[in-house]
Parts: structure tokens; sequence; C-alpha cells
């Protein structure tokens, strides 16, 4: 009888994270997915990936949890998002939005449930190109993950370790949207916008980056179907 083998995945209610949902799919993987309620600044991508998951079949649970002490203009209101910046700007340095050792923290829930879940490996749609330049999306991170799984779980020292996989790395948006068509995901679920609200603000750097990754995919956003992306 074959192994099924199972995957945790990092679900957000985006882009990536959904794209990174359906590729383990295809690769044969019953995904369990977590959505983190984190603080941020709106609930849209949490019912956003909530719904995803349903669409997919997938289990899904919420983990909840705060950092009081801020450090970013995700989780602490006072502090003004940046909007309507340069793709140039964008891609140089890190910008307000970079939530301190987020990608560390889901990470070390996800190792937790994939060792209690028995699960392969754990997918995250973190990517490098086209990104605001967070260190918690690049390859030499995903790659130091790799000893602290080694000596820092039991299924590690056991020889069983438990991969972190994270598919989508280095491509861009719009190879990534590309992927995404063939696999039919249903970009139409998902959220990107930093702001929240009803329509995605068409602003904030996340939405930009999207639009780009659209634009230069040849794909229309059904997100943003006859807006004005500019």
């Amino acid at each position: 009888m074959k192994k099924i083998r199972k995957a945790v995945v990092l679900l957000s209610g985006g882009l990536d994270s959904t794209t990174a949902l359906y590729q383990a799919r295809e690769w044969g993987f019953q995904c369990f997915c977590l959505i983190f309620d984190y603080g941020q600044r709106q609930r849209r991508e949490i019912e956003a990936a909530k719904r995803i998951a349903r669409r997919a079949g997938c289990r899904y649970r919420v983990v909840s949890f705060r950092l009081p002490w801020g450090g970013s203009a995700l989780i602490d209101r006072r502090r003004a998002l940046p909007r309507k910046r340069s793709l140039e700007e964008i891609s140089r340095g890190i910008p307000p939005t970079y939530v301190p050792s987020r990608n560390t923290i889901f990470l070390s829930f996800a190792l937790s449930y994939a060792e209690v879940m028995a699960a392969d490996s754990i997918f995250i749609g973190a990517h490098v190109m086209d990104s605001s330049g967070y260190p918690d999306c690049r390859p030499e991170y995903f790659q130091a993950w790799k000893r602290v799984v080694e000596v820092g779980t039991k299924r590690g020292v056991e020889g069983r370790g438990i991969e972190i996989v994270a598919p989508l790395v280095g491509k861009s948006k719009a190879e990534i949207i590309k992927l995404g068509v063939r696999l039919k995901v249903p970009y139409e679920l998902t959220w990107s916008c930093y702001q929240g609200g009803r329509e995605p603000c068409l602003k904030c750097d996340s939405c930009l980056l999207r639009a780009k990754g659209f634009r230069e995919a040849g794909i229309e956003d059904p997100l943003v179907r006859g807006e004005d992306e500019g």
C-alpha cells in the first residue's frame, strides 16, 4: 500500500501561498493548512485563506497570537503603510511592512504541527524575486532551517527529518501566476492588499507587485477586472 505523504502548508490567503498549496497538491501531498491570525491590520486575508482551504478540500487550523511589541506597519496602526511607491523604490531595502522574524515564528509553529501530524514536508510560498526584500524569504534562510530540523526535532535526530519546501523561491511573480493558472489556482479567492476593505487599494506595495505580476504574465487579475490599476 502506497504511503500517503502529508504536508503542512502555511496559507496566508495571498497569491503566493495559495499557489504553493496547489503545487503541493499536484505533487501528491495530503495538505494540512496553517492560517495565522497574528494581529495584522485586516482580517480579509484570514477569511480568504479559509475559503481557499475549503475550495482545495484541505483541513485547516487558525493559530492566533500577538506580538505586543509591534515592530511593523502590518501590526501597528500608528505606523504608516507605504503607498504609491515606484517599483524601483519597493525593490530597495527592507520596508516597514517587514514583521520581525515572522517566517521564523510561522515555521516554528508548522514544525511542531508537522511532528504531531507525521508530515514529511512543510510548504511555504515565499519567494525572493519581485519581493520587498524580506530577509526571511531568501534561499539561504530556508537552507539554514535544514540544520534546525536535524538537531532540534525528535524526527530529525531519528533520521526522519521534515523538509522545508519553498517551491516558488526563485520564481518571479509572473512565473508564479503562470504556474498557478496551470494548476487552476482560484486567484479570485486570494487577497494581497495590506489595507483590507472590500476592494484592493491598488496603491500599497503588495497590490503594486501583484499588478506587475499579472501584467507581465499577460493575464487579467480576477480581483481587479475592469479596475484602474494605475
